[in-house]
Order: C-alpha cells, then sequence, then structure tokens
C-alpha cells in the first residue's frame, strides 16, 4: 500500500503557522513512508474564500520548501463527486432528505438545500475518493473524527487513519491567531526570518503529542543560523547588496536587518563630523589609499587595527562610512567599499567633500 496524505487548507491568506507545521508535518511523514502528498484546496465556502487566496498558499509552500505530488485538488471543482456521495449516503447509509432539499446524516447536515456540499461531506467524499491513508491534522479537528467515520460509513468506505498533533499556542496560552501577531508565514517573511529558518524550526516541533507555544526566541536564533550559513550570491541577494558586503551581512539577525546594513554600504545617510575627528578620517585616508582598491579580510582588519592602535576615532570612522553609529564590524565596511568611495565618504564627512 503507498502511503497517501493530504493537506487541505482553505483559500483564506498567508498559511497560518499552525496550518504550516501540518503541512511540514504531512511532508515529512509522506517522505519517510515513500509516500505521496496531495494538495486540496478546500474552497467551497464563500465566506472563507478570497480572490488569490490560493496563490498566496502556494507561494507560501513553495517559500517553506514543501513540495506537493499531486493537485491542487479544488473542491470547488468537486461537485459531481458531492452529489454522488449524498445520493449514495441517503440510499444506503441512512441520511435523511429533508422537505427545503438538504440532506442530514444523524442531525448534521451533509448536503445543502441548494445541492452544494458541506465541509463534513466533501472532506470524507474527497478523502475516500483520493485514496488517502493517513489523515493528520490539528487536534482542533479531534471532534470531527467520529462523525467523519459514520459518514465515510455511510458512503461505503473507511475513514484513514487520522493523527492529531497538538497545535501552536501564543504566549497567553490560547490558539495563535492574528491577535497575537506573527501569526502567519507572511508575517515571519515580512520581519526578514529566512524561510530555511522557520521551516527548521517547524521541523524541530515534529508531530507535538501536546499543544506548543510558540517559541519567538528560537525562530530568531535560527534566523542568525540560517543568514550565517546563507551563500554570499544568496545572502546579497536577499538584502539588495554588492558581493562584497556578505561579510558585513553575516551578522543580521534577520534579512530586514541586512537589508538596513545593505542601505549603510550602499547609500548612507550623509553626515558631516566635528573637526576633532580629522585626525583620524585623515589617517584613515593615508591608509587607505596606499591599500588595493579592493580588501580582504585580513587587509581591511588591519587598517581598523592600526587607527586603534593610535587611539582612531572608530565611532566617527563608523559613521563617516555608514551614516549610523552602530552597525556592523568595522573592517566589514571597510573591505566592501572600493577605495575611491571609501576617502570620498571621509572627505565629505570631514567637510571637504
Amino acid at each position: 500500500m503507498t502511503v497517501r496524505v493530504r493537506f487541505a487548507p482553505s483559500p483564506t491568506g498567508s498559511l497560518h503557522l499552525g496550518n504550516a507545521l501540518t503541512a511540514v508535518a504531512n511532508r515529512r511523514f509522506a517522505d519517510e513512508h515513500g509516500g505521496l502528498f496531495v494538495l486540496r484546496i478546500d474552497d467551497t465556502d464563500p465566506v472563507r474564500t478570497f480572490e488569490g487566496g490560493e496563490k498566496v498558499i502556494l507561494a507560501d509552500l513553495r517559500w517553506l520548501g514543501i513540495r506537493w505530488d499531486e493537485g491542487p485538488v479544488r473542491q470547488s471543482e468537486r461537485s459531481a463527486l458531492y452529489a454522488a456521495a449524498a445520493e449514495r449516503a441517503e440510499r444506503d447509509g441512512g441520511a435523511v432528505r429533508d422537505a427545503d432539499g438538504s440532506l442530514r446524516l444523524d442531525g448534521v447536515t451533509l448536503l445543502r438545500g441548494d445541492g452544494s456540499a458541506t465541509y463534513q461531506l466533501a472532506t470524507v467524499a474527497d478523502d475516500l475518493d483520493l485514496e488517502i491513508t493517513h489523515v493528520i491534522r490539528g487536534s482542533d479537528h479531534r471532534p470531527n473524527e467520529p462523525l467523519q467515520r459514520r459518514i465515510a460509513v455511510a458512503l461505503g468506505g473507511a475513514l484513514p487513519e487520522v493523527i492529531h498533533h497538538g497545535l501552536l499556542l501564543g504566549e497567553d496560552g490560547r490558539k495563535l491567531s492574528k491577535r497575537h501577531g506573527h501569526a502567519s508565514v507572511a508575517d515571519l517573511r515580512e520581519d526578514g526570518i529566512p524561510a530555511t529558518a522557520l521551516r527548521a524550526y517547524l521541523d524541530e516541533l515534529g508531530l507535538p503529542v501536546h499543544d506548543v507555544h510558540l517559541d519567538p526566541a528560537r525562530i530568531g536564533r535560527l534566523a542568525i543560523e540560517a543568514i550565517a550559513a546563507m551563500p554570499d550570491d544568496e545572502l546579497v541577494a536577499a538584502a539588495g547588496a554588492p558581493v562584497e558586503a556578505a561579510p558585513a551581512l553575516r551578522g543580521a539577525r534577520t534579512l530586514v536587518e541586512a537589508r538596513e546594513i545593505a542601505r549603510q554600504v550602499v547609500s548612507p545617510a550623509p553626515v558631516e563630523l566635528s573637526p576633532e575627528t580629522g585626525p583620524t578620517l585623515e589617517r584613515f585616508a593615508e591608509l587607505r589609499a596606499g591599500a588595493p582598491d579592493r580588501l580582504d579580510e585580513a587587509a581591511a582588519r588591519t587598517i581598523v587595527r592600526e587607527l586603534k592602535a593610535v587611539g582612531g576615532d572608530l565611532r566617527a570612522l563608523r559613521l563617516a562610512l555608514t551614516g549610523e553609529p552602530r552597525g556592523p564590524e568595522l573592517w566589514t565596511v571597510v573591505a566592501a567599499l572600493p577605495a575611491a568611495e571609501a576617502l570620498e565618504r571621509a572627505r565629505r564627512a570631514a567637510g571637504r567633500g
């Protein structure tokens, strides 16, 4: 038997982190068992569906590196399947037709009066039709399991094996939601968390038996590690910086911070320093002019070390080169700038530009 799992989000916008956890768990389960991952889009509820929602979800999955083997299968395109399932439930499964045309089983609506399938009927019919072997989902779906087993029997089948995992909670112990902030994949992407860091965090959680609190601090540590490990070309592309600036970006905590460092390197805010900084800037100019146009780490560190040895004002040099009093290690900025640009910034800051 080939293991077949499914991930079935509603197209309501960027993936909730709890749903992202479910997606990662399904992908891992399929891979560990040589199985297939089916992507289904539960888009039959117009209230929960908005234009472009599916596109956002697919982009989130790709960003996280979660591939699917089949789909996307859209429930909105499967009304014939649900109509046939309803007919089978009424004929053989004990479902009862109401006067308004709706169909009920044990008091639960399977088919609305307008002929559209409810979530309960559609999800069971899909799982049977798609030959899903394992349903892996959050424990908030646990109350649905007994009913869905009865529906599966009414449709002449049996519900797949169901595995429920714990939910992601906010710091207040409630199910993670928009009120907590940082509740969706888009939230963390906009905060500058690399995809590899978020994926690593979700992989670490695995299939939690109990509910777990979202750990922003852990995600932050993984983000720092991910940025430190990114290839130079990938990192500078994400930050919008020249490749020479890669060392300066390595200490960034997020890609947002990396982009701010890139701004300091590429287009710093203009500054004009006091005359007291003149000796430092003059000595820097002497050292930089006598070095190659592009510096390696050793040469850049030597310049900074020599300035420090003579009591140079390194804060002033940082201001001259980046326009900011704080930032990455100073040698990384010195190495990132070609000689002419570094000298011009020093001249401007000294009021001689």
